[in-house]
Parts: C-alpha cells; structure tokens; sequence
C-alpha cells in the first residue's frame, strides 16, 4: 500500500491534511482493506475494521472527486462485503452523514437504531 497516495486521496475527497504517516498502524489492526485504480493511480478505498469476532465496520469509503458517480464506491464496498464474509464475520457495521443513506441502502443496507458518544 502507498500510504502517501492513501493520504492524498483522503485530502482530495475529504480536505484537511494527510500525509499518509498515520495509515500503517490503523491498516495493521483491520481485518482487511479495498482499493480502486486507474491504471496506477489510486482513485478508491474502504477499510474493514472488526471486533475480532463476528462484527465488521465499514469505515472511510473514499472516492477521488474526479471519479465519483461511476460505480466505484459501490464496486469497492462490494468487495468489501465480499472480504468480509470470507474472514468469517456475520454482521458489516456502517455508519454514515445522512446525504449517503441512499447509497448504501442500495449496497444494501439497512437503517438500524444507534449510540454515538463524543469522547474527545
């Protein structure tokens, strides 16, 4: 993984600063990863964080603004989903701003009741 071009395309979708330092201990705890290019350029990615059992978290799906709109989120959290369930896990969590209920409802997810606490 170029965790550099990770940091970029986070800056690019997200804003703020990220100069890929962080990503190599967040990617060593998660259960596993999916990325999208074009060619060789990094254009998409999701993170599949665990419980060590039998809940998996979808977390930072991330679409360069260039080519957003064409299946690459979806294609991405497919995979994901896919991954999943060959590590074994039965439940993938995912949390998300309210402008993206429609997306994942159709990957296929179902609104559930929640807790969210602000720790810092």
């Amino acid at each position: 993984m170029d965790f550099a071009a990770l940091g970029g395309l986070r800056e690019a979708a997200w804003g703020g600063r990220d100069d890929g330092s962080g990503w190599p201990g967040i990617l060593a705890r998660s259960l596993t990863w999916v990325t999208a290019h074009d060619r060789e350029r990094l254009v998409g990615f999701v993170n599949v964080a665990w419980d060590g059992g039998s809940h998996a978290f979808l977390l930072d799906t991330t679409v360069h603004p260039d080519v957003q709109r064409r299946g690459i989120g979806s294609g991405l959290v497919w995979e994901a989903v896919q991954a999943a369930c060959v590590e074994g896990a039965h439940w993938l969590h995912v949390d998300f701003e309210p402008h993206l209920a429609e997306f994942y409802a159709a990957c296929g997810f179902r609104p559930t009741a929640a807790g969210l606490l602000r720790l810092a």
